[in-house]
């Protein structure tokens, strides 16, 4: 496989083996999403429990053992993890078409599907996120982490329409053998590609549950990392549910339509994606921490925006405010977190790190889809707005988190 190269910068071009390995992960991602439209399209036509089943059945075993794959990422080694991870996953999906093929998109079939995507993921997710350190080193992961969001962005975007063209040609046991398909390019990629940095050697052979502790307290005991995490939380719950929860309920509210909506949706994917191609292109901010913060204050402006917003006009340009500023968000704490986490705790700490963001949109979302029915769209968002953009100075105000260095 030959993997496109990283812009002709010198010392400052990203390794061969970091942009072939994002190339399978995109793929693979692509995969995903066009699997997870698939199961969802399924579990619709059984009525709207059986949809919200099949999607806790994939992020209840999740959360409940993602620290625990997080320590068995850091003990065993994150590469070998995601290879073990893959083929399961092949297999799976090859699986899971035969069966659909058989017995269609009966319930059993769908949530048994979700648990093992679940479990698999629990133990996936924190050896991947930590592959970019591994690849890369701390000083440039500004960069490859900005160029990984540029890709998931566009996949995202991409993956839903290829995922409906695919489910009305051929249904969910095609879906299902496509992601197999991106499941074998980011096998064979991880069979090419070795980390510079074997990390599992350092781990201290205890107990899984003590290793789990043993990143708890790691975390806990670093100021920067505390912070990061506290801001991590704070943007998962007063952000994330913005776009994907309000935005249209306030279209509903204000009468605007479904294409109007997609409208302020795709604004602030296009602020994501202009800030991560900039960080990918030039690098990003000496001090990330600052810079992370500022990023949830000007997140929060663009939501007070869109609570006052009277048109979809106003509205996008609220939504692409509130995607400039997750943009500068996400691309500064992410390195942040990873070049400050010690190289025996990656998988741990990026385990901690999904689970605060998953455990923080988890508890938001149902909080702010009560707050709206009750007080509406419009003053929800006014609390959100409210929430990120004093996380946001709090965040300016930590000495430690001010003048925190990309690298140490």
């Amino acid at each position: 496989m030959t993997p496109v190269e990283a812009p002709p910068s010198g010392r400052d071009r990203l390794p061969r083996s970091y942009l072939a390995w994002l190339a399978g992960v995109l793929a693979s991602m692509l995969g995903d999403v066009v699997l997870y439209f698939a199961l969802g399209w399924a579990a619709s036509a059984h009525g709207g429990s059986v949809a919200a089943l099949v999607l806790t059945a994939i992020n209840l075993p999740r959360a409940l053992f993602l620290l625990v794959g997080g320590a068995v990422g850091d003990r065993f080694g994150a590469r070998r993890i995601m290879l073990i991870g893959d083929s399961v996953m092949i297999a799976v999906t090859v699986l899971l078409a035969l069966v659909a093929f058989r017995w269609e998109t009966a319930t059993w079939v769908l949530g048994g599907a979700g648990l093992v995507i679940g479990v698999v993921d629990a133990f996936y997710l924190p050896a991947s996120g930590s592959m970019p350190r591994r690849l890369v080193g701390a000083e440039k992961l500004p960069r490859a982490l900005a160029l990984r969001q540029t890709g998931g962005q566009v996949v995202a975007l991409a993956g839903g329409s290829l995922g409906g063209l695919i489910v009305a040609a051929v249904g969910l046991p095609g879906a299902a053998l496509f992601d197999a398909a991106t499941f074998g390019i980011v096998l064979w990629v991880m069979v090419s590609v070795r980390p510079a940095r074997q990390t599992a050697k350092a781990v201290v052979r205890a107990g899984a549950f003590r290793e789990v502790a043993d990143g708890l307290r790691v975390a806990w005991r670093d100021p920067v990392l505390r912070a990061a995490l506290v801001l991590v939380a704070a943007a998962a719950g007063a952000l994330l549910p913005v776009i994907s929860l309000l935005v249209p309920l306030l279209a509903r509210h204000r009468g605007w339509g479904p294409g109007a909506a997609g409208v302020v949706v795709a604004a602030q994917s296009l602020g994501v994606i202009g800030v991560a191609v900039l960080v990918a292109g030039r690098g990003g901010s000496g001090r990330p921490g600052r810079t992370a913060a500022l990023g949830l204050i000007i997140g929060g402006c663009g939501t007070a925006l869109l609570a006052c917003a009277s048109s979809p006009v106003v509205a996008a340009g609220g939504a692409l405010v509130v995607g400039l500023g997750s943009g500068v968000f996400s691309t500064h704490v992410a390195p942040l977190v990873l070049a400050t986490t010690p190289e025996s705790h990656l998988s741990r700490l990026q385990a901690l790190l999904t689970l605060v963001q998953s455990a923080a949109l988890l508890v938001m979302n149902n909080a702010l889809g009560n707050v709206a029915a009750v007080a509406g769209p419009a003053l929800t968002l006014g609390v959100c707005a409210g929430a990120a953009t004093l996380t946001g100075l709090g965040g300016l105000r930590s000495p430690r988190l001010r003048r925190a260095q990309p690298a140490r």
